[in-house]
This record gives C-alpha cells, sequence and structure tokens, in this order.
C-alpha cells in the first residue's frame, strides 16, 4: 500500500501515521475512524512543549488537521485534503495525553465540513478541553 493511502470507511492508523510530521506522529494508541468520525492520542513530551511548558499550539494544529482528515475520509473516500480549518485555543494544554476526536458535521460530494475537539489527559485520565477546530475536507482524484 503506497503511503498515505488507506482503505475507504474504517480502519487504524498506523501506516498512515507514521508519515506524517514528527510532533504529529501518533504516539498512543492506533488511531482509529469509522462511519464520519475519528480519534488519534498523541503522548505529550518535553520536546513538544512550547516556552511556558505548555503543549505548543501546533502540535494542537497538527493534531487537529490530521483527526479532520481522518473523519472526512470516511464518508469521501481515501484520497482527501485539508481544504481548510480553524482552531480556537480555549486554554493551555498541559497533561499526560493530547486526543483529537473529529466528526463529520455535513458531507456533501465535493468536500465535508468536520468538526474536532482537542482534550487533554491528566495521570488519571481526566480530560480537559483545550482546544476546538473546525474545517473542510476535500475528495482529490487519485494520484
Amino acid at each position: 500500500m503506497p503511503p498515505f493511502q488507506r482503505p475507504a470507511g474504517e480502519g487504524t492508523g498506523g501506516e498512515r501515521t507514521s508519515r506524517s510530521p514528527a510532533p504529529c506522529r501518533s504516539t498512543g494508541p492506533a488511531p482509529r475512524w469509522s462511519g464520519g468520525a475519528a480519534t488519534l492520542e498523541i503522548d505529550v513530551r518535553a520536546e513538544l512543549h512550547q516556552q511556558n511548558g505548555f503543549l505548543h499550539g501546533g502540535v494542537l494544529s497538527c493534531a487537529a488537521d490530521n483527526a479532520l482528515t481522518f473523519a472526512g475520509g470516511t464518508v469521501l473516500g481515501p484520497y482527501v485534503l485539508t481544504g481548510g480549518f480553524s482552531i480556537q485555543y480555549l486554554r493551555p494544554a498541559t497533561g499526560r495525553t493530547l486526543r483529537a476526536r473529529a466528526e463529520v458535521v455535513h458531507a456533501g460530494r465535493r468536500q465535508a465540513v468536520v468538526r474536532c475537539d482537542l482534550h487533554t489527559l491528566d495521570d488519571d485520565g481526566a480530560a480537559t478541553l483545550c482546544a476546538v477546530a473546525q474545517g473542510t475536507v476535500l475528495p482529490v482524484s487519485v494520484p
């Protein structure tokens, strides 16, 4: 299977996320997607922190982008790209794990609108919402 290709519908993403940019590589459980939704987790590491000790906003953005695209791909097919997205940072991200959970809000033939909630999990597993994102995912021709 070529890099970035995955079966349409559902799956886990070890083969795909291994080619993601280093900060976005899922180091937690394998990403999961099916039925218009996707979840990925990133273990928080020191090199992912910004100068004040919080998880860098770029890491949250990268996780949102991947989750949005995985979820959109479950309804549009395996060859998709992010058309654009916005992210709102609600509070500094601290914790042990970053979880991005995306769901398709609307899907047509030419695009899907997808929303993503980003939570950090502490050592006890308690989740704190730290950012929300929304974007469009577009189908592309097979390369």
